[in-house]
């Protein structure tokens, strides 16, 4: 059988704000456009699904149901009809909080391909902590 393994990236940010607050504002599709650039421009509920604008154009954004765990693992049906799992979890850390998420490696990812999506995903973490801090 054929290795099918690719590696995966943790990326982490530290939020000064609890659990609770973190996971009840990141858990929410509609707050997407504040924080995740690298996913939603703007994003509206159709047909009972999540459609976000993106920079790689119209996607299905769908996340696990709430949950009391912090996971926020979720599922972007991008326009090709491709389906791509992201797991992301809200942690505590110290009175704080950890967002951690799991960048996947495509199998047709360049070097160069994996380091800017793993950019994008830590520009829109930072913006997350920024938002929910006040800064």
């Amino acid at each position: 059988m054929p290795d099918m393994t690719f590696p995966s990236m943790h990326i982490s940010e530290i939020i000064s704000r609890p659990v609770d607050a973190v996971y009840a504002y990141a858990s929410d599709p509609a707050n997407l456009p504040e924080w995740a650039a690298g996913l939603s421009g703007s994003i509206s509920q159709v047909g009972g699904e999540w459609v976000a604008e993106s920079p790689m154009g119209r996607v299905v954004v769908k996340f696990v149901s709430l949950n009391e765990y912090g996971v926020l693992d979720h599922s972007v049906v991008v326009p090709s009809g491709e389906t791509f799992y992201n797991p992301m979890r809200v942690i505590p850390y110290g009175e704080g909080s950890e967002v951690v998420f799991t960048l996947r490696r495509q199998p047709t990812m360049s070097d160069d391909d994996f380091d800017r999506d793993a950019n994008a995903v830590r520009a829109d973490l930072a913006r997350l902590r920024q938002v929910l801090e006040g800064g």
